[in-house]
């Protein structure tokens, strides 16, 4: 199966969304899904790291004393292992290929699970509550957020269109879904909450970037197909976010003590 995210398309996102980051809102996004809670001295994992600027983010600005890094691309983890290193903390921040299924670790072997916009690629929302219960300790927080649908049915034809366009196996859930998974994993403090009319704002900001005066500047960089691509893609998106049928959420639950 080919990889999705190509070194173009990685650049592209960071180009977007900063450097290291495949997915919006950058350090500050990533604090909000942390908020509360203490990061110090402790064993985390993130699932879906990506190009590693998070996973280097929660060891170096949150205080982790050791972070996992995973994801199933080879290109993404490669690319994460040279940040790691250039950062000068691959010590500290493990960087590991995983084949899709449960995770290749030991119950009760971190103290927070964090994921940031990758776990939309997992269809099976309640194996995954399951595995984060699992590999967490007792007292253990699983934070994240993630893009969702804002219901259980057949997505409408705007959405579909949307998903179709990413070409990312976007395999979303409702609020409700998640929740549920969570309390039937075994989760207590389940919480979903709407970042929807943060990111709807966000994007707006975002398209007028690609379709203004820096999209000469961006097609020469990354090609006019791809840009043209992504205008698309923007377009299709933010009608979904206006509808409120996209709308990412910060997500979280914790694993009794």
């Amino acid at each position: 199966m080919s990889e999705k995210y190509d070194n173009k398309l990685a650049a592209f996102l960071e180009e977007m969304w900063g450097e290291g980051y495949m997915s919006p809102g950058g350090p500050d996004e990533v604090a909000r899904v942390l908020d509360g809670l203490d990061l110090t001295g402790r064993r985390v994992l993130d699932i879906g790291c990506g190009t590693g600027a998070i996973a280097v983010s929660l060891h170096r600005d949150h205080g982790a004393a050791h972070v996992v890094g995973i994801d199933v691309e080879d290109t993404v983890c490669g690319l994460a292992r040279k940040r790691t290193a250039a950062a000068g903390c691959a010590d500290a921040v493990e960087i590991v290929k995983v084949d899709p299924g449960p995770f290749p670790f030991e119950a009760a072997s971190f103290d927070l699970v964090f994921s940031k916009d990758s776990i939309i690629h997992i269809p099976d929302k309640e194996g995954l509550a399951r595995e984060v219960f699992r590999v967490l300790r007792p007292g253990g927080w699983f934070a994240a957020s993630d893009w969702l649908i804002a219901h259980d049915d057949a997505p409408s034809p705007d959405m579909a269109r949307y998903i179709a366009l990413e070409e990312l196996d976007f395999a979303m859930a409702s609020p409700d879904r998640y929740r549920r998974a969570l309390v039937a994993a075994g989760f207590e403090e389940a919480q979903t909450i709407s970042r929807n009319a943060w990111y709807h704002a966000v994007a707006l900001d975002e398209l007028g970037i690609l379709t203004g005066t820096r999209r000469a500047e961006l097609e020469a960089r990354f090609g006019a197909e791809l840009i043209g691509q992504n205008v698309e893609i923007w377009q299709a998106m933010i009608k979904v976010l206006a509808s409120g049928e996209h709308c990412p959420h910060h997500l979280r639950g914790r694993k009794p003590g």
